[in-house]
């Protein structure tokens, strides 16, 4: 029986990358996803505000509150305890202030017991990443494709492409370094981008979402891995199993055989010995018809108020 995984640390990432050896990451909200997670070995697990989109059915992330987050983050730290845990920040709960970023970072690590948080934003942003790491919160930043900020970037496409913008993608990756953030994620920027920006980090942990394989590791959506996401489907990401099919094709069968009585049969209830259904038929028989306190009480108060 191989022994109990140690727990995951910030140490640990960094000496498995000086390694060369790459960093699995992957989303999750829940209790038994995480559990599934942890016992694959999965090292990082970001509870992403995308489960506004995943989990809540919403068109996009800017409905996620903290409260969301910290619930499905408390879930997520109960499944996979070694996991390194990562909180999302959602819109709006560091944009404001810096005092606001630091006070929201400070709960999902009381609160969810996670391991760091993530920020989306380049240099605008290195002021809440320098203030959350002075507070003692490990931060990662996001780069590219920022989900909180669609709208502005003109929609779901890569970043990045113009040498213009690959510039300051790069700009702000070593603002967000030098303010102390050990990790930053790029989502879908162009490969060679990312392998630059890698080779250029110093102090600095990068992470591809989309953005190819010269970075320290991988992020899926966990979602978009197996077919739970009925909207679309993104291309960087590869389905390994088609859940959501299976899913589906028990769920029909189960209405199907509820349907025609097929479901349940006798294995899939509980019976009682006959010699006990015989007394109870028995019991029902004799019982004499008794009347309760409360129907005794409301008869009185009936025949006080003919009187």
């Amino acid at each position: 029986m191989p022994e109990p995984r140690k727990k995951i640390t910030l140490p640990y990432l960094f000496e498995k990358a000086a390694r060369g050896e790459p960093i699995t990451w992957l989303t999750c909200y829940d209790y038994p996803t995480a559990y599934l997670q942890e016992q694959a070995g999965i090292e990082m697990i970001l509870v992403g505000d995308s489960l506004g989109m995943t989990m809540l059915g919403y068109d996009s992330t800017l409905p996620v509150t903290m409260d969301d987050m910290i619930r499905h983050a408390q879930a997520v730290r109960r499944g996979a305890p070694t996991a390194f845990v990562v909180g999302d920040m959602p819109y709006m709960t560091y944009q404001p202030s810096v005092e606001t970023a630091v006070r929201n970072a400070g709960r999902f690590m009381a609160e969810a017991g996670c391991d760091a948080i993530k920020l989306e934003g380049g240099a605008a942003m290195a002021d809440r990443i320098k203030a959350i790491v002075d507070a003692g919160i490990p931060a990662i930043g996001h780069l590219g494709l920022t989900p909180q900020s669609v709208s502005a970037l003109g929609g779901f496409r890569v970043q990045g492409k113009s040498a213009a913008m690959a510039k300051k993608i790069m700009d702000d990756a070593k603002a967000l370094e030098q303010a102390g953030a050990f990790m930053i994620l790029l989502e879908m920027v162009p490969d060679r981008l990312c392998k630059l920006i890698t080779e250029r980090a110093e102090t600095c942990l990068i992470m591809s979402l989309g953005s190819g394989p010269h970075a320290h590791g991988q992020l899926l959506i966990y979602h978009d891995m197996f077919g739970l996401y009925p909207k679309f489907k993104p291309k960087m990401a590869k389905v390994y199993g088609n859940a959501g099919e299976v899913i589906l094709n028990g769920l029909k069968a189960y209405h199907d055989e509820v349907i025609n009585r097929q479901f349940p049969q006798p294995e899939n209830w509980f019976g009682m010995k006959d010699e006990e259904y015989a007394e109870l038929e028995k019991l029902l028989s004799i019982a004499p018809q008794t009347t309760t306190p409360e129907e005794t009480a409301e008869s009185k108060k009936k025949k006080g108020k003919k009187k």
